[in-house]
């Protein structure tokens, strides 16, 4: 475990984690506002997780994480730090399936990641990029202390809105 709240574990994702992976990474709200990364097996999930997650963890010391309910052991989710060539500091990412939005599992792990990130790591800077049109998105963002820089634009041509603390 990397980390957890009163509600939550924070954890690396695990090559048995595959078929949460295909879940999340196909659920409407990660189509709509991340966009399709062609993960549609078991087999694209574990590669997903082992050229992902795995090597950011192995490399930079952070990655997106499994977020877990404590009182079951369920994956709702993921949140964590992203290091993207075009930017110049981590940036937070988060998504969780559709069933666990509205909940405050965004905003708890988010914080936490946080934390956990300056404590053990030193990262006081974050940045985040997000869809203009993602309104709980940026609400998040701005709940965390992030504030909107300007637009960007990400690689693949899409505009996206760059917030940062």
């Amino acid at each position: 475990m990397i980390t957890q709240t009163k509600r939550l574990n924070l954890e690396l994702l695990s090559t048995s984690d595959a078929s949460f992976i295909v879940e999340l990474l196909n659920s409407p709200g990660w189509l709509e506002f991340i966009g399709d990364r062609g993960v549609k097996t078991e087999e694209d999930a574990i590669n997903y997780i082992q050229n992902g997650p795995h090597k950011d963890f192995e490399t930079l010391g952070h990655s997106l994480f499994k977020v877990v309910l404590k009182e079951t052991g369920v994956p709702i989710g993921m949140c964590g730090l992203l290091k993207r060539d075009f930017l110049d500091h981590p940036d937070i990412g988060f998504a969780f399936l559709g069933e666990h939005n509205g909940k405050g599992y965004g905003a708890e792990s988010s914080f936490a990641v946080l934390d956990w990130a300056k404590e053990k790591l030193g990262i006081t800077k974050v940045m985040a990029i997000t869809s203009p049109k993602n309104k709980k998105s940026i609400g998040l963002l701005e709940k965390l202390g992030l504030h909107y820089e300007k637009d960007v634009q990400y690689p693949d041509g899409d505009s996206v809105s760059l917030y940062s603390n």
